[in-house]
């Protein structure tokens, strides 16, 4: 008889049992949310107004989404132009964010300098900070620049992605030295060992990137640095419409749940990538 068996080591059955327990009620606290905007944005008036509130709909109806493609379709710039300026910003923007991250994070994995832990301690240190705590200086500094009211004063402070950075050198941390010294053994210079090399190894990584940066910047109001009307994003002018008023509750709800259509469809298409960069982001040293 074989001295091991078909359990894991360590592992019984009531702790299968609680882990698969804990996985489902952490999977229901992240979807009810969800499916309660979904549920909310076909609505009747009627009962998104009911007390006590219902989860569920009695009566769905599209009339929410109708009424917002009407309003967007009065506006005297064009609903397009929204839409252009939302994908324009958030796809230079998360370009930017994977290429900065990248090219800063391989050396802090594979290059031995001078400060390189205190930098690296500064980019975890700068994981702490939400938006919301360096808005005011970096309006200032946009300000001073003469930027604000640009796509430049949306586009340029984004570029600096702490996280994107942070996961693009814990995963280069395991990347096999060998490969880069044989390049550099053929005489391959830095740069291509970088951009021939690094890169297309660590397309998990870029991936996941893309999904955490595109989600972020999509659905940020640009209210703060734009004042024209035809350089404001699709997020500002739904935004706008949804809180016009209690009446058109409906209409935020169906305004929620077109801002979230294109985050999770990027998320469903790279899932794999994201939880394999995951899985190998921990602290290493």
């Amino acid at each position: 008889m074989s001295v091991y068996s078909k359990e894991r080591i360590g592992r019984s059955k009531i702790g299968n049992s609680m882990v698969l327990l804990f996985l489902a009620l952490a999977g229901i606290v992240m979807v009810v949310p969800l499916l309660f905007t979904v549920l909310q944005s076909i609505k009747p008036m009627e009962e998104i107004f009911i007390f006590p509130p219902r989860f569920w709909v009695n009566r769905p109806t599209l009339n929410n989404f109708t009424n917002l493609f009407m309003l967007a379709s009065d506006l005297w710039v064009p609903f397009s132009r929204y839409l252009f300026n939302s994908l324009f910003v958030t796809v230079v923007s998360t370009v930017m964010q994977v290429v900065f991250a990248s090219m800063a994070a391989y050396p802090l994995a594979k290059h031995n300098f001078m400060g390189k832990a205190f930098f690296f301690n500064l980019v975890v240190f700068a994981l702490l900070f939400s938006y919301d705590v360096v808005f005011i200086p970096q309006y200032i500094f946009v300000s001073k620049l003469g930027w604000a009211d640009k796509y430049i004063s949306l586009i340029l402070p984004t570029a600096a992605y702490s996280l994107g950075l942070y996961l693009m050198r814990q995963n280069l941390l395991g990347f096999p030295d060998s490969i880069l010294e044989s390049a550099r053994i053929d005489g391959a210079k830095e740069a291509a060992v970088f951009w021939k090399i690094v890169m297309p190894s660590m397309k998990a990584v870029w991936l996941t990137m893309i999904v955490f940066s595109f989600g972020t910047l999509w659905s940020r109001p640009d209210i703060t640095f734009i004042y024209s009307e035809q350089l404001k994003s699709l997020p500002t002018l739904l935004q706008q419409i949804s809180s016009s008023g209690i009446a058109r509750m409906g209409v935020g709800s169906a305004t929620s749940v077109i801002l979230i259509i294109p985050p999770i469809l990027i998320f469903i298409i790279t899932q794999s990538n994201v939880m394999e960069t995951m899985a190998k982001s921990g602290m290493k040293e």
